[in-house]
């Protein structure tokens, strides 16, 4: 392998999709917003080449490019902290990690990081500088500090002495930086306001995200027991564990029908259940699967699903 399909790896594109997931549905809230408290002045939801206008937003792309940033930062630290513990070996199951391999030395990896952070925070600032200006002094030391938070929980996940990780907490964290932060963030990046309603499908995307790191806790439970790394599935066991997946699945289906419920206007608003139906045939997958080590292709297919799922949302509110 070469150094460059090393890094390639190291960065992990399929959980890159999942992790834009909030970013979409919090934009097409806050843009949809913006039109309707000044539809006269919007021009409308589409450009002229038909498309929703928040593509071609300066704060979209620069949020996305900002989550994009902390998601490979957290697989570089996630890479990193394993490696340097010793619980990436041969007992474990998934994709064999850059320093599991030799791939990326343990320097080569850590300079990866900081160059990473470093690259994130340049980009997180410029979003809160396009998104607020000079006028907004308070809001924008408040996202800056958001920022500095969301770099140091991806670091921490695994790396140090205190990781997150390794006590259980990861799914805490994921929830609350890929669901709440990413969409409700996302949304008062546009509209500058806090809409309460938002918190639904926020916490539809942090549960869903919650639930690929819980899969991945669950495929990977026999080598992390042995390692001493206490994922909230160490702690549960893989039963109670199983049980807790379908709780975060359904929790997350119904705040989404409570918030389309609460807001309809059209039936094109019910478009992102269809990704309802790849969620139910995962439950079943996973109820029939009794080795939970054969549950990694799941990974990729619920990562996908809730992109899905974003995606139909947006379409759902616009169309």
């Amino acid at each position: 392998m070469t150094k460059f399909k090393a890094w390639i790896s190291a960065a992990r594109l399929r959980t890159l999709p999942l992790s834009v997931s909030g970013i979409i549905v919090g934009s097409v809230l806050g843009h949809t917003w913006i039109l309707e408290a000044s539809p006269y002045e919007s021009g409308g939801f589409f450009c002229c080449f038909g498309c929703p206008k928040f593509y071609f937003s300066e704060i979209f792309w620069l949020a996305i490019a900002t989550t994009l940033g902390l998601q490979i930062l957290s697989n570089f630290a996630n890479d990193y902290g394993d490696g340097v513990k010793g619980t990436d070996n041969e007992d474990r199951v998934g994709p064999q990690r850059a320093l599991q391999s030799g791939a990326i030395s343990k320097n080569e990896m850590y300079r990866g990081i900081v160059l990473t952070a470093l690259i994130t925070l340049g980009v997180a600032v410029a979003l809160i500088y396009v998104s607020f200006g000079k006028e907004n002094f308070f809001y924008s030391v408040f996202f800056f500090i958001l920022g500095l938070a969301a770099i140091v929980a991806a670091i921490k996940y695994t790396m140090g002495s205190s990781a997150y990780g390794y006590r259980g907490l990861g799914d805490l964290f994921v929830f609350i930086f890929f669901g709440l932060v990413s969409v409700v963030g996302c949304y008062f990046l546009f509209a500058k306001k806090l809409n309460m309603l938002v918190f639904l499908p926020a916490i539809t995307i942090g549960l869903l995200s919650a639930t690929v790191l819980n899969l991945n806790n669950m495929r990977d439970y026999k080598s992390d027991k042995k390692a001493g790394k206490n994922t909230l599935v160490v702690k549960l066991g893989i039963n109670r564990a199983r049980i807790y997946h379908f709780t975060l699945l359904i929790i997350a289906m119904l705040s989404m029908l409570v918030y389309l419920y609460v807001t309809y206007k059209t039936p094109m608003n019910f478009l992102c259940l269809i990704a309802y139906i790849p969620l139910l045939i995962h439950m079943k997958k996973v109820a029939n699967t009794s080795n939970s080590e054969l549950l990694d292709p799941e990974l990729k297919k619920i990562a996908l699903t809730t992109f899905l799922l974003s995606i139909l949302f947006s379409l759902g509110q616009i169309l």
